[in-house]
């Protein structure tokens, strides 16, 4: 996440840098050195920013779960957190998943796999990722 999306995401909420301070748990000068560029976007800020996106946008789907979206086999899912846990619009934001029957890999590449995911966009805003 860049100083950009992080910036449009807090205007979607509808939040000033301070209210974003206090729900992340962190300074409002973090915020700001955030937003500016001035310091990297840590991955615990990206996934809470995501998921209070993910909330606030509340975008319905298909209503298909991401394992049936994808059509994964019964021992795939079994294998899979989101599955066990039953949440098949959140599988983005847990850690461990298998997307395709693989293991979606840490944060980082985890997060570029799911951006380019219809599971993730259906729930996301268009204009703001």
């Amino acid at each position: 996440m860049d100083a950009k999306e992080l910036s449009k995401i807090r205007v979607y909420l509808g939040k000033t840098q301070r209210e974003v301070a206090a729900l992340l748990g962190t300074s409002i000068k973090a915020v700001q050195s955030f937003e500016q560029g001035w310091r990297k976007v840590p991955p615990h800020v990206e996934r809470q920013m995501l998921l209070l996106l993910f909330l606030a946008a509340a975008r319905s789907s298909d209503g298909k779960s991401c394992w049936q979206r994808r059509k994964c086999t019964g021992a795939m899912k079994n294998q899979c957190p989101a599955f066990q846990y039953q949440e098949g619009r959140l599988c983005w934001l847990v850690n461990g998943t298998y997307c395709r029957g693989k293991d979606a890999g840490g944060w980082p590449e985890k997060i570029t796999q799911c951006r380019s995911c219809r599971v993730f966009l259906d729930h996301m805003p268009d204009d703001v990722l």
